[in-house]
């Protein structure tokens, strides 16, 4: 992790996720047929959130350091319940914690939602799970997983 701090890559994938989906920023050209894509970039660092869907969806966010792959993460989730908001979604995740800059934190709440998330592992290899509950039921659940690329 002190390797990841000298590099500045816990900054900017902070920085970058919050400019891109959770900050409601601006798609860009999609990559493929349908799909959402979103690129941040500063310096050597660049960022790419790609995904297919809404209710049920699909994605992988990616990190390139000199424009070599260095880290991705996968996810899959759905809406599951009445009363999902997208928003309470995207406030969540721009409380994308320092010590793991994933998703979301382990608990936010705001009115009668709730988000929690759970992770094992590390930067270099995790995996975890976020749902959403709105007055006690869930009704949002997404799965991620990730780590270093090593070519």
């Amino acid at each position: 992790m002190i390797e990841m701090k000298k590099l500045g890559i816990t900054d900017f994938l902070i920085k970058a996720k919050q400019a891109t989906y959770a900050g409601k920023g601006a798609e860009t050209v999609p990559s493929r047929e349908k799909s959402h894509d979103l690129i941040y970039e500063d310096g050597d660092y660049m960022y790419y959130d790609t995904y297919l869907g809404g209710n049920k969806f699909a994605g992988e966010e990616a990190l390139w350091i000199k424009k070599n792959p260095y880290w991705s993460m996968n996810y899959v989730g759905r809406v599951i319940g009445e009363n999902f908001s997208g928003d309470f979604l995207k406030e969540a995740l721009l409380l994308v914690p320092e010590e793991k800059p994933f998703r979301g934190p382990a608990e936010h709440t705001n009115g009668d939602y709730k988000y929690e998330c759970c992770i094992d592992g590390d930067f270099e290899w995790f995996h975890g799970k976020e749902t959403i509950s709105y007055k006690g039921n869930v009704i949002y659940e997404c799965y991620f997983h990730g780590g270093l690329i090593e070519g």
